[in-house]
């Protein structure tokens, strides 16, 4: 694990798992063996893939949710309930409408106790250092998205945490806007002008997190655990385009799109002495979430691009880690492609599949399908083995509800489905939500 010992342990991790009881009593594992150290006067970074618990992990941290197993240790004590310590960012910024934008920032130290007075003074002070000054009598409606996004920095900054948290801040913004936030949180950081010691940002932007942070945690999923952690020593400002930065970024895109590649320093693999959830249920695969559209528009623009670089290609089409990587999941899963040190490899069914017409398109997806995807083979089979040639969906959702939470369960089979029906393997009834044998005598 990389730390620095000159800088004094805020928050640790050890041996933190979690878990959800699903109705058919089994347990669904989001995090499994987490093992972090924070530091004072750091910005650490987490990325992952959808699913890999990111989210999870900073309420954990933050208090807002309790591990399964294992200890969140404040300030060399075991946490209970929140922390108190930590402030919190989220995607959104989830103002009271009903209150003015100084009303909105007081709200943090209101319900620590803070007098009226004091809280209106620290208020005023954290809005003036973080450019709202003018806009203490505004109510949200009135603000731009950006300058929502700071009255959820103020109104965090507001109650003087030691480390603040941030849910993907910047990710509901544009570009522009975006951007500017995040020079000017580096710029306070830097200065000194807020009063946190440490920084922990969520994020699916791999600039974003080589732009910001000092160390980057890379979770894997299935269940989340750490792959990787990866110290950042370039100094503020970084150059987007400099060689250094760009080598860093390519490092962390070949960590997150290859699970099985081996990452010097981390062991990915369940530690021997880590309890087990017990289960008699085997791991069942999940599906990507993408359309057969999108595999194929990958597929094209690589016809005459082999073993093209992933950042490139996510760069080109702008696509953030978190969009792509489903997509490349989805055409790696199929066989249609190669990851090799985070460059893609077009194998010859891809080459196949792209010079094919309509038809043929169809049934290369079709074979493939059926012979690398879990839960459109088992949807066949059952279609080919019930007299009426229709099942239920409930029935897969039960199937799936033992494996994944409900919501997830539902999007596994919404992608099952619409993989399905493009390959036309399978109809799907809407009105009577059945699956039905499109070969089948009507």
């Amino acid at each position: 694990m990389v730390t620095t010992p000159a800088l004094q342990l805020l928050i640790s991790l050890k041996d933190v798992s979690k878990g959800y009881g699903q109705p058919s009593g089994q347990s669904i594992s989001i995090l499994e063996g987490i093992n972090l150290e924070l530091f004072e006067g750091e910005i650490v970074a987490v990325l992952g893939p959808s699913g890999s618990g990111k989210s999870t992990l900073m309420r954990m941290i933050a208090g807002l949710i309790a591990p399964t197993r294992g200890q969140v240790i404040y300030r060399n004590q075991p946490m209970l309930g929140l922390n108190p310590g930590v402030a919190v960012v989220f995607q959104s910024a989830a103002l009271y409408p009903w209150l003015t934008v100084l009303e909105n920032v007081e709200l943090g130290l209101k319900a620590k106790g803070v007098t009226a007075a004091l809280r209106r003074q620290k208020a005023i002070e954290i809005i003036d250092i973080i450019g709202l000054d003018g806009f203490e009598n505004a109510y949200p409606k009135e603000l731009s998205g950006g300058m929502r996004q700071r009255v959820g920095f103020a109104r965090a900054l507001a109650v003087e945490p030691e480390l603040l948290c941030m849910d993907e801040p910047f990710s509901a913004l544009d570009v522009l806007t975006a951007e500017n936030l995040r020079t000017e949180l580096i710029d306070l950081w830097i200065e000194h002008r807020i009063p946190t010691k440490a920084i922990l940002i969520v994020t699916h932007g791999i600039e974003e997190a080589v732009t910001l942070a000092d160390r980057m945690i890379v979770l894997g999923r299935n269940p989340g655990r750490i792959r990787a952690e990866l110290k950042v020593t370039l100094p503020h400002y970084r150059d987007r385009k400099s060689p250094e930065f760009q080598t860093l970024v390519d490092e962390v895109y070949k960590i997150m799109t290859n699970p099985d590649l081996k990452v010097d320093g981390i062991q990915a693999d369940r530690p021997t002495d880590m309890p087990t959830v017990p289960t008699s249920v085997p791991k069942y695969q999940s599906i990507p979430h993408v359309r057969a559209g999108s595999i194929a528009g990958l597929l094209e623009l690589l016809e005459h691009r082999q073993d093209e670089d992933l950042y490139r290609i996510g760069q080109e089409l702008q696509l953030e880690v978190n969009d792509l990587l489903p997509i490349v999941d989805a055409a790696n899963l199929l066989g249609l492609i190669e990851i090799k040190e985070g460059d893609i490899h077009l194998n010859a069914i891809a080459i196949e599949f792209i010079q094919g017409g309509v038809d043929e398109r169809k049934q290369i997806f079709r074979n493939l399908l059926l012979a690398n995807v879990q839960l459109v083979e088992q949807i066949h089979h059952l279609l080919q083995t019930t007299p009426t040639r229709r099942i239920p969906e409930d029935l897969l959702l039960d199937i799936l509800t033992r494996h994944f939470s409900p919501e997830e369960a539902q999007r596994q089979l919404d992608t099952a489905v619409s993989l399905g029906r493009y390959a036309e393997i399978f109809g799907y009834d809407e009105p009577t939500g059945e699956l039905y044998d499109e070969t089948a005598d009507s």
